[in-house]
């Protein structure tokens, strides 16, 4: 078995550790003689599986009582249409900070459902930057205020949170469980498991129980946050395979020392990352510092020609998947929790070699 270092951005890179644990448990999980891909959603077994994932991101996050902790299915971009549908009701409007691809793709989807005020922009100057919260223009009659932290296309990420009375609605697909935050400050945390948690297929919903009210009985069922939650997430047959690797996650996390020691990892990761490619004028990145990604790091050379040569040699060496989002080109180098400090050493260690022999 020959395994490389998997810098893309999702479906990602999951801990080996996780990886071969699965392996030994794919026929038989524990004792009960079939796989979880296998066993009724329903059972003692999978209900424990469940229940061990919800315990486990609860301690994590430090997340109360006064959440629901939920697992929806249909990806990420299913919530910028579900968002809307369970908390507009009796509003007007919605606010969305617009700071790239997917926050402008969870405008659009929003804009369906009521009038969406954008309370602030980095469009114009090619999502370069994140807004500062003192450049937000919020209403504060709307139904909650959307953000989306870390764009993963465009490699934006930002911390700050304005003072505001609205729910505060996070997408944290590719940073959650990578940095330390306080789940009290929001209404809503959506993720996508594909980058930090597991595989595609299932959605972490972290819920403030006083919005699961809004969510109306017109919804369709699968939709609906409050019969999610009184559901136990099983409304109807749950990705099962996806929430066991998810729980796996989270107890390798655990392992790691938490968020605080996952996230040490990867202020070293980046900070090795962005001194390479800022110490060089072969290599460049065109985001702001201050709104630098530390999971999704862009960087373009100063001779495009030379990408293509980049791409191929990089994946010889064992350097997989570092070729920019088709909408914007250039490398990108997603450097999840999964992506060990070492991967990144091998990384950085090509970059320089390539440097060197074409610069």
């Amino acid at each position: 078995m020959s395994r490389v270092y998997n810098f893309c951005s999702g479906p990602a890179a999951l801990p080996e550790e996780v990886l071969l644990q699965a392996q030994k448990e794919m026929l038989d999980w524990q004792g009960a003689g079939v796989s979880v891909m296998e066993m009724s959603h329903r059972s003692k077994e999978f209900v424990s599986i469940l229940h061990s994932a919800k315990e486990r991101l609860a301690r994590l996050l430090n997340i109360s009582d006064d959440y629901e902790i939920m697992f929806a299915q249909g990806g990420a971009s299913t919530l910028f249409s579900q968002i809307p549908a369970n908390l507009m009701s009796g509003f007007e409007r919605s606010c969305y900070l617009d700071t790239g691809v997917w926050s402008a793709k969870a405008i659009k989807e929003a804009k369906k459902y009521g009038d969406v005020k954008v309370v602030a922009s980095s469009k114009e100057e090619n999502y370069t930057y994140a807004p500062g919260c003192a450049d937000w223009v919020i209403d504060e009659s709307a139904a909650y205020l959307h953000i989306t932290p870390n764009e993963t296309i465009g490699g934006v990420e930002f911390a700050e949170l304005p003072s505001t009375e609205l729910p505060i609605i996070a997408d944290l697909s590719s940073t959650i469980l990578s940095r330390e935050i306080d789940v009290s400050k929001f209404g809503v945390i959506y993720a996508g498991a594909q980058k930090n948690v597991g595989p595609a297929g299932v959605v972490i919903c972290i819920v403030r129980k006083d919005l699961l009210a809004r969510s109306q009985e017109s919804l369709p069922t699968t939709w609906n946050f409050s019969h999610l939650a009184a559901n136990d997430s099983m409304i109807n047959t749950p990705p099962t395979f996806a929430i066991y690797l998810a729980d796996l996650v989270f107890e390798w996390l655990e392992r790691q020392g938490g968020v605080s020691a996952i996230e040490a990892v990867n202020v070293k990761k980046a900070e090795l990352l962005y001194k390479t490619i800022d110490d060089s004028a072969f290599y460049s990145n065109p985001i702001q510092s201050a709104s630098r990604s530390r999971m999704n790091v862009p960087f373009v050379l100063a001779d495009g020609s030379l990408e293509k040569t980049f791409l191929l040699e990089s994946e010889r060496a064992g350097l997989k998947t570092l070729a920019g989002h088709r909408s914007v080109g250039g490398m990108r180098a997603s450097i999840y929790n999964a992506m060990p400090y070492e991967g990144v050493q091998a990384l950085v260690d090509f970059m320089l070699s390539f440097e060197k022999r074409y610069g």
